[in-house]
């Protein structure tokens, strides 16, 4: 490894994740929801409270609370919690992280983390997630994924510089407080336009955090492979196969 390479990957990872700290209302409307099935493998048999952790906007806040749960939904940008408020105005949501959530002990039989793990210290992560965890409650770790086994979304992937495709023997670190660690993948499409996609890149931390230059060969790019290389349509109608990887481990 070159000299200094854990510190440089955790100030790069810190400033990736910076990146979203504003754009609440974009990242909203653009990134796609979670399949319901993620939620129904990970919420235990009597549960009946719930936090999201690295909620955001409150994708996978509402799959918990349309299941019925006390949900509390943590973030470290006021500007994401702010659109969360405004789309589930009955949710309690606090500024916090991962590592520092400010909840009170022992209080949920399930916590989540959907999209936001690996912008976490897992092992300090764990260790708060477990102190507000009731015992044997789920820890559950959620990342949608563009699915690159199809050839088009594959090169797609590529254009956007979208980090979060399946990487088949990834297994997420968790802290020796949880124990049983087991996943689930569900394969489904979402419907967007090429306009939502060309969006959706705009929403993603390597655009957020790139110069201006470098931004607009992204979108000339994808321009260029929707509209003359696919021959998409503007505001056309297509489905962009995601694959779910839902994980769960359990607080001993």
């Amino acid at each position: 490894m070159a000299r200094g390479g854990p510190k440089l990957h955790h100030e790069r990872r810190q400033q990736l994740g910076q990146s979203f700290q504003d754009g609440g209302e974009h990242y909203e409307r653009v990134r796609p929801g979670y399949p319901e099935e993620s939620a129904g493998w990970l919420i235990p048999p009597g549960a009946q409270d719930a936090a999201d952790i690295g909620a955001g906007t409150g994708k996978f806040t509402a799959l918990l609370v349309g299941r019925g749960l006390r949900t509390v939904a943590v973030d470290p940008s006021a500007d994401m919690l702010e659109q969360l408020r405004r789309t589930l105005p009955g949710v309690a949501a606090v500024e916090g992280t991962a590592e520092n959530t400010g909840l009170e002990p022992e209080a949920f039989d399930l916590v989540t983390v959907a999209q936001a793990w690996h912008w976490c210290d897992p092992l300090l992560a764990s260790t708060e997630i477990a102190r507000i965890l009731r015992p044997h409650g789920v820890l559950g770790l959620v990342w949608n994924q563009l699915d690159t086994s199809v050839p088009w979304v594959h090169r797609l992937s590529r254009i956007m510089h979208a980090g979060d495709v399946l990487k088949p023997h990834f297994r997420p670190a968790v802290g020796p407080e949880f124990t049983g660690l087991q996943s689930h993948l569900t394969r489904w499409e979402d419907r967007v336009t090429t306009e939502d996609i060309m969006d959706l890149a705009k929403s993603r931390s390597y655009y957020l955090a790139a110069p201006e230059a470098t931004r607009t060969k992204v979108l000339d790019n994808l321009d260029w492979y929707l509209h003359g290389h696919l021959g998409h349509n503007p505001g056309g109608i297509l489905r962009l196969p995601y694959l779910t990887q839902t994980w769960r481990a359990f607080r001993g």
